[in-house]
């Protein structure tokens, strides 16, 4: 028998637990806009949540946003206890994962029947202006390309992993959301305080020449300046929604069991679909 191949690693756990211990309260603001936001949806669901848990790498930030809570890190192995939560949130943590359904499928183990699982992260359409200036002026001055920004996952396909992951009811929306900066200097500084910085596996290993980075911001301008002079850089927050599995919760009736035609319902004549009468 093969022994069982290893999951290929996406993030270098070692840089990524680094550049978070560099983050600072004021690189913060996109977390600060999710928590008012994950607020609000609590709030929609009009339901008491008496167990919290919290799974993040900002846990002094999230913390002071949920007191109550249980936070726990994003590591590979969550350390949450099975069927105790009454909701969960995985919070600004899973666009990092080695594997994000894994993530999930803890998440949904550790919720008590028709527990709540809030799910938030950065999706495909974040620093695409940044991952494309980087991209040209690299090519331009190195000849080849080399992977800095962590690929993130699209609404569609982070949808399905609710759905892999066993989650009941599951919705997958996006918000995005637009940083104005003064250049691209301003932005990588930016990024090294909200601790998202590259932790990529197979990242360079050596210091980025100043060229490449002095065309990408020339680029940058270029493509994507704002008539304000300034650059704009796009974080797109994906909320995943799901719950655990009860017999409590309303499923789709089978094909052809339903009891009023749709026509009825609109108030409109039905026709075959020959058109003939």
């Amino acid at each position: 028998m093969k022994p069982m191949e290893k999951m290929p690693q996406l993030t270098d756990r070692v840089a990524l637990l680094r550049n978070r211990a560099r983050a600072d309260d004021a690189g913060l603001f996109l977390h600060e806009l999710v928590a008012a936001e994950i607020k609000e949806r609590l709030i929609e669901v009009n339901r008491t949540f008496n167990s919290v848990a919290i799974v993040t790498g900002f846990p002094d930030f999230w913390q002071k946003e949920f007191p109550d809570a249980t936070v726990v890190a994003d590591d590979e192995i969550l350390a949450l206890t099975p069927a105790s939560y009454d909701l969960v949130l995985h919070m600004m943590a899973l666009h990092w994962a080695n594997d994000p359904v894994g993530q999930l499928v803890q998440a949904r183990h550790a919720l008590k029947a028709d527990g709540l699982m809030l799910a938030t992260c950065f999706g495909g359409q974040t620093l695409h202006e940044l991952r494309a200036s980087l991209a040209e002026a690299e090519a331009v001055v190195a000849g080849g390309l080399s992977p800095r920004i962590a690929p993130m996952g699209e609404i569609r396909d982070l949808g399905g992993l609710l759905q892999r992951a066993g989650f009941a009811l599951p919705v997958a929306d996006g918000t995005p959301m637009t940083a104005s900066y003064g250049n691209l200097f301003h932005l990588m500084h930016d990024l090294r305080k909200m601790g998202e910085t590259n932790a990529l596996a197979h990242r360079p290993r050596h210091f980025t020449m100043r060229n490449i980075i002095t065309e990408a911001a020339s680029v940058y301008v270029e493509n994507f300046g704002n008539d304000e002079g300034r650059i704009d850089a796009t974080f797109e927050i994906i909320t995943l929604t799901g719950w655990a599995p009860d017999e409590s919760q309303q499923k789709a009736l089978r094909p052809g069991t339903a009891t009023t035609r749709l026509a009825d319902v609109l108030g409109t004549q039905e026709k075959p679909l020959n058109g003939k009468d």
